[in-house]
Formats: C-alpha cells, structure tokens, sequence
C-alpha cells in the first residue's frame, strides 16, 4: 500500500474534524457546567429537589451542575427558557406537574409541554389530601359526595390557586362524582390551610405531607388521598378511588426534562443518573421523604413521556369542563 499524499492527509484530516465534534462531545460530556432551571423561587420542593440532584451529578461527574431559578407566570418562564435552548445537556429543567397544566389552560405558553422537551426522568412524587373542617359532618369522601350531591354550589373548598393541581384535583373529583364544588383560590397552600382552619371554607385540597400532622392533631379531618395507595402514615384514611370514584388519581410529582431533539445517548445517561441519585440512602433518608415530604420516582425516559402525554389528556378534559382551557 503507497503512502497517501499530502492532499488525500489534509482532506481525511479535514473529514475527521467535521464528524468529531458530532461523538466525542457526548463521550465527554459534561466537559462544562450544566444549568437545572427551576421556575420556582428558592426554597421550594422543586428546586430542593434540583439542588439535590445538582450536588450528586457534580460529585458524581466531576463538573459542576447549578441550579438557575428562573420563577415567573406560574413556572412558564423557565419552561419556556429551556424549549429554545440548544439540545446538548447543558441546560435541563426540573419541573412539577404544574408544568402540564399550564400548558393545557394557558394560551400564553410558548411551547407544548411534550414535544417542545425531552422527558428524561421522574424525580418524585407526592399525593394530595382531602381536607375538611371537623364541623362539616362528614368522614370520607364517600360521605362528602352523598352530602354534596342535594346541596350543588353550597360547599367551597380552596386551592393553591387557580389551575393549580390542587385546584384540578379538587374538580376532577366534582366531575367524576357529579357534584358541584365551587372553588375557591388562594395565593398559596398555606393560606387556604388557614381559612379551613379558621372554618371560613368547609375543605381543601393540599399536599399530602402537608396533611398529615393537621390529620393527626385533629384540627382537620382527613377525608381521602389522591393516591392509588392508601399512606402508610395515615392508613386509616382512604383513597379517593375507594371513595366510589374508580380510577381516581392526582399527583403532585416532579421530573427532569430537556430541550426537545436531546440525544437517547445523553437522555439515557441522565436517566440513569437520576435513578441512582433517587434510590442513593443518604439521598432517599432523609432529605426526599422527611424534609421534602416527597416520595422518591423513577421511571424511563419513555415511560415518563407516555405519562405526561396521559396527564395532558387527563387535565385537558377537566379544564374544558370547568372553561379553563386556552383562555
């Protein structure tokens, strides 16, 4: 075989320069820092959650993972930052089931919750309570159904806010029950907590951690949780699907996403960094579960896809129902 010439070098040199960058950039990765935008404000559960999986892939990985809160318009703002932002793994986004709501109720988001992304992970996951003052005479779900279906528009029970998930969860269950509850709005979980409390409103939906030590003083009375399995801190307290609403579910979960077109060779390495991560002891006990008051969740990229494109289709009929959609 003759040596090849300079020419026939320089042109396979030139070949090679062009194809490079397109693998060893992913072999490499991450060769910079990534940025986890959280629409949320400091503080929160989800960017507590980004913070934690940012500490762990920075040891993990030797480069550093920040966290960016970028808070605005419900947690659009973020999300939205993220959809036009190159997919090469340096800027992902951790997101809650907000993130799907508001783009089903919401004409101002710029993107589609699942095609403008790449589902990459679950991260957690929490179920809500039905709460209610302990004057209105009832136990159950099942007991608040039988009472609210001769007394339509007279019970009032608060949300986070409005098209919140709390909000949705608490008319998914007028829609499957046949009832009709009329929603109050607060800025916040806690401050509908208080008016239950101070019984200015009759029930609440809220996260279910948030639930348990008002449950087990007595100041509230549990009445269901949203999830497919009863708690087992609270296990004398249904779920709402055992209530009569067969199929019943509302969770408040968390999950890391990328810009849409990520690759399945980085989407499947962060995948499986954020399993290890969720499943770590000194991650799952106690800061997940005793801080955070979240479940630990992992699932693969194409199973959260699936999931998300559920939920879109779930919460879509629930805001036509209540003429929340695309206004």
């Amino acid at each position: 075989m003759g040596m090849l010439s300079r020419n026939a070098i320089l042109a396979l040199s030139a070949t090679l320069c062009i194809c490079a960058p397109a693998w060893t950039a992913e072999l490499a990765y991450p060769f910079k820092p990534v940025r986890i935008i959280v629409g949320f404000p400091p503080g929160g559960t989800a960017d507590i959650l980004a913070r934690a999986l940012a500490r762990e892939m920075s040891e993990a990985w030797g480069q550093q993972f920040v966290v960016d809160n970028r808070p605005g318009a419900g947690s659009r703002v973020g999300s939205e930052l993220v959809s036009k932002a190159a997919p090469d793994g340096y800027t992902l986004l951790v997101v809650t089931s907000s993130h799907v709501v508001n783009a089903v109720v919401s004409r101002e988001s710029g993107y589609d919750a699942v095609e403008s992304f790449t589902s990459i992970s679950m991260i957690a996951g929490t179920a809500l309570g039905v709460l209610s003052n302990p004057s209105l005479p009832v136990k159950s779900v099942r007991e608040l159904i039988a009472f609210a279906k001769p007394r339509p528009g007279q019970l009032h029970f608060g949300s986070s806010g409005t098209a919140s998930t709390t909000h949705l969860a608490g008319e998914l269950i007028s829609s499957m029950a046949g009832i009709k509850l009329v929603h109050v709005s607060y800025k916040g979980g806690v401050a509908s907590l208080n008016d239950v409390l101070g019984g200015q409103i009759p029930l609440l939906m809220i996260s279910w951690p948030t639930s348990i030590p008002q449950v087990k003083s007595g100041r509230l009375r549990g009445l269901g949780i949203t999830a497919r399995e009863r708690s087992k801190a609270l296990p004398e307290v249904p779920t709402v699907a055992e209530s009569g609403l067969t199929g019943y579910e509302a969770v408040q979960w968390y999950a890391l996403l990328g810009p849409a077109g990520l690759s399945a060779e980085l989407t499947g390495r962060l995948n499986a960094e954020v399993a290890r991560i969720v499943r770590a002891p000194k991650v799952v006990d106690p800061n997940f579960v005793a801080n955070m008051g979240a479940d630990p969740m992992t699932s693969s990229a194409q199973e959260f896809r699936a999931y998300m494109q559920s939920e879109v289709v779930k919460w879509s009929k629930v805001a036509r129902q209540i003429a929340l959609d695309k206004n």
